[in-house]
């Protein structure tokens, strides 16, 4: 049975590639939903929502880092730009095993702005290389930085440079590029992922003028296809909600991207590797069934019977009496697919 951790730490962490990753997405990302994405993908390197460095040590702090063994390889996403309050929290990160500390440079909400985490810290990046440093400083595991290509007054490729340059001069040798400014004064954080003009040419030429850094490449990545295009320039490829609202894409990852000769999983099949989990989970848990579910909603898309299939997991599933057996019936309508 997969083993829930919040304080044990893997003893043999995989072989960890950013070749293909699933974005962190705030509300989304969380335990249950990456346990269903493994179901799909072995390789496909997964991020946590982002986690502030407040919540962690000062909340609860088991209930923001459990996570089950068999989701990795795995990122924490701190936000935060204290120095010793993230080199703490990524040293909690590696204790419960996880595989990467990431820290969110490009979140462009107020709310987060407001207590200088996300985007606004492009505006400093001797802050974020400090911040960068204490953390390497505290584990061995590796420290990320995902970030835009500018926000607004401090948009120019130059600025960019200096950015990039100064943090990897603290140390970091992996970045995620979201291929968007982020404008911090007038655009909502659903706007900021659609208004700004995607800009792979930006990273593209930082790609060519810092060749020693990985670079992977985020912001409007749909398909396969476009994934194999762009690592012939970038070292990797994130994608954020086209891999959520269309989950089975995972399924063809490892032997598209990979190499991988392990056979590609069924719809269904997929539907039902994650029964014993959900089993447990409204055992030990005592909690709700759609809490995972909701999660698998994507997995009918495009075929007939997918209107069915996500009212019974996301409508019907509230008033059923025996909520596995509801999902049995879900599961019946992927057969075939």
């Amino acid at each position: 049975m997969p083993q829930d951790t919040a304080s044990k730490p893997t003893t043999t962490p995989p072989n960890l590639s950013r070749r293909f990753s699933v974005a962190p997405m705030m509300d989304w990302t969380d335990r249950h939903c990456r346990y269903f994405l493994r179901q799909l993908s072995a390789h496909t390197l997964l991020y946590t929502e982002m986690v502030t460095t407040g919540a962690l040590l000062h909340g609860d702090t088991q209930r923001f880092l459990r996570h089950d063994v068999a989701e990795y390889p795995l990122a924490l996403q701190l936000g935060g730009s204290n120095a010793a309050d993230l080199a703490a929290c990524a040293k909690l990160a590696e204790d419960v095993g996880y595989n990467e500390v990431n820290l969110n440079v490009g979140c462009p909400s107020d709310r987060v702005q407001n207590n200088m985490i996300g985007a606004c810290l492009m505006a400093h990046p001797q802050l974020v290389a400090d911040c960068v440093k204490a953390m390497i400083d505290a584990v061995d595991i590796p420290v990320t930085v995902k970030h835009r290509i500018g926000i607004d007054g401090r948009d120019s490729y130059a600025e960019l440079c200096d950015f990039v340059g100064t943090v990897r001069d603290a140390g970091c040798k992996s970045f995620t590029v979201h291929a968007r400014i982020a404008i911090l004064s007038g655009l909502s954080p659903k706007e900021n992922r659609e208004v700004p003009p995607l800009r792979y040419d930006v990273a593209a030429q930082l790609k060519k003028d810092f060749p020693d850094l990985e670079l992977i490449l985020n912001g409007g990545i749909k398909t396969l296809e476009d994934c194999k295009a762009h690592l012939e320039t970038f070292d990797g490829v994130m994608l954020g909600r086209e891999a959520y609202h269309n989950p089975y894409l995972l399924a063809q990852v490892d032997q598209a991207l990979f190499a991988s000769d392990a056979p590609v999983i069924s719809r269904m099949d997929a539907m039902l590797s994650m029964r014993d989990y959900i089993a447990r989970h409204l055992l030990e848990d005592r909690a709700a069934m759609h809490h995972v579910t909701r999660h698998m909603l994507g997995l009918a898309q495009g075929f007939k019977g997918a209107r069915r299939f996500r009212q019974l997991l996301s409508v019907d599933i509230h008033k059923a009496s025996d909520p596995l057996a509801l999902f049995d019936q879900a599961a019946q309508l992927l057969q075939g697919h």
